[in-house]
């Protein structure tokens, strides 16, 4: 039996030793160290308990009367080997346990949303950062062997998701804002799913998909699905509805969606799915007899609202000056790069107000005139009566439609979920349902504590943890740095925090 044995010394010291006794002498097993204080002589009894624990794995039966803390050790007998973000971790791993997401998904899974988060990277690196931010380790082995069964939890992760937002948010179906975008490949080869196509990146040469997304009114995620890049959008909003009234068997709600999404056919398609609709309209396309009733109708001052009934609901349009004043800008000067361009019929075949009749080309005086009854004036759809929301609401509600287009921003400025570079349809479904549960996880984040997903990970990163070891046992010793006040008020925002 290893046991603890104090000495003193020539000079007046004490030296604190690990010995045993075999066949009745006396080992020194280890030589502790020597202390001049009784301060000292705690912390080196300490070091050398730990040290007999590991060696022995057997626990002391006498310990001194004295209180001493358990993890006395004094920093010239510890090496120290870095740091690493545990707190971080540990919140971002309680946040997805209180959506939901731990229940339904492996630790690997939710590890990756976390690295998502954090930094993001290739799986493969992820995986790396794992252990070298957390200290947590997966073979990538069993990333290859548990990607294919992750692929079948889409519809979970929504559900939970969804249900999360009912109960901590009240979301309960009333609006719905609809929205797409386009993420695009590092690499010029199309399938099936990665087409060429117009893209909101700007890279119209690449290979791309639309994703499409349902957010809340506070801009929560809900819901989302993946489609061919040269998938019209205005096609996109029929098929995500529908799957997800079947998949939740919701009866009633309002879809907020912008301009490009409306036609007669997802209108009528609409109403007889008795679901209620407020969409942007494209005021420059309407009919000429519907254009001289605004005209005539709409007061030009700042806020005036009317509402007319048509084919596709009733048509809200309300004027700004502010609006007035930029739209007019971009008239004049797009007139005047017209007439600059008339003689030159090799640069004017896709400016604005220039039009080619007899082979001459000439300015569009319908059109300028079209435009300038527009000036200031934006236009909504809905099938909502005024007796049940007011035209200003109405507005309100589709302005709420930036929080998608927030959304976007966080995947993709944030999470970087583009550019892809993935190159088989189940990698690419993959990286999506981790990209949308970090965003739910983001959001979260951001409606809770009222500040971007990037302040709140700096904050956190800040308390780190100390990684020092125990030159006699050899034991990891972790020192954890205290919260500032900014992150305890964070926190403190959380229902249940960590």
């Amino acid at each position: 039996m290893l046991r603890i044995r104090e000495v003193k010394t020539k000079v007046g010291s004490r030296s604190v030793q690990v010995i045993r006794y075999s066949d009745g002498k006396r080992i020194i097993v280890k030589h502790v160290g020597t202390g001049n204080t009784d301060e000292e002589l705690v912390s080196l009894k300490e070091i050398a308990r730990s040290y007999i624990e590991a060696i022995s794995l057997q626990t002391a039966l006498f310990r001194d009367t004295v209180s001493q803390p358990d993890d006395t050790v004094t920093l010239s007998q510890c090496e120290y080997l870095g740091f690493h973000y545990g707190f971080l971790y540990d919140v971002l791993k309680a946040l997805q346990d209180q959506i939901g997401y731990t229940a339904v998904a492996d630790a690997m899974l939710t590890d990756l949303v976390i690295i998502r988060v954090v930094e993001p990277a290739s799986k493969l690196r992820s995986i790396e950062l794992m252990d070298t931010y957390f200290g947590i380790r997966h073979r990538r082995q069993r990333y290859y062997e548990s990607a294919p069964q992750w692929l079948s939890l889409k519809d979970i992760i929504e559900k939970q998701t969804l249900h999360f937002v009912q109960q901590e948010y009240s979301f309960d179906f009333s609006l719905l804002f609809y929205d797409v975008t386009t993420l695009y490949f590092e690499t010029f080869e199309s399938d099936d799913l990665r087409k060429t196509g117009f893209s909101k990146d700007g890279k119209s040469q690449q290979p791309q998909i639309l994703v499409a997304l349902m957010v809340t009114q506070d801009g929560f995620p809900i819901a989302y699905e993946v489609f061919a890049g040269n998938t019209f959008e205005g096609h996109t909003m029929l098929p995500v509805i529908e799957a997800f009234i079947r998949k939740h068997k919701v009866r009633h709600f309002t879809v907020v969606a912008d301009a490009a999404m409306i036609s007669a056919t997802n209108i009528a398609a609409l109403r007889q799915a008795s679901i209620h609709y407020i969409v942007g309209a494209r005021l420059g396309n309407i009919p000429a007899q519907l254009l001289n009733s605004i005209d005539q109708s709409l007061p030009r001052e700042d806020g005036k609202i009317i509402r007319l009934k048509t084919e596709n609901g009733y048509l809200i349009c309300s004027f700004s000056k502010q609006r007035y004043k930029k739209d007019k800008y971009e008239m004049e000067k797009q007139i005047e790069k017209a007439r600059l361009l008339l003689g030159q019929p090799s640069k004017a075949s896709k400016i604005k107000f220039l039009k080619t009749e007899e082979a001459k080309i000439t300015l569009n005086e319908e059109l300028i005139d079209k435009t300038i009854k527009l000036l200031g004036v934006k236009g909504y759809y809905t099938d909502i009566a005024e007796q049940v929301a007011d035209s200003k609401t109405i507005i309100e509600r589709y302005h709420d439609l930036y929080k998608v287009e927030q959304a976007f921003r966080i995947s993709k400025n944030d999470l970087k979920t583009r550019p892809i570079f993935h190159f088989r349809e189940e990698p690419i479904q993959l990286h999506l349902l981790i990209c949308f549960m970090a965003l739910a996880v983001s959001k979260h984040i951001e409606l809770k504590t009222q500040t971007s997903i990037r302040a709140f990970i700096t904050e956190c990163k800040k308390m780190t943890d100390a990684r020092l070891r125990n030159k006699i046992t050899k034991k990891e010793i972790r020192m954890r740095a205290e919260p500032s006040p900014l992150l305890r008020r964070m926190l403190a925002k959380f229902t249940r925090p960590h």
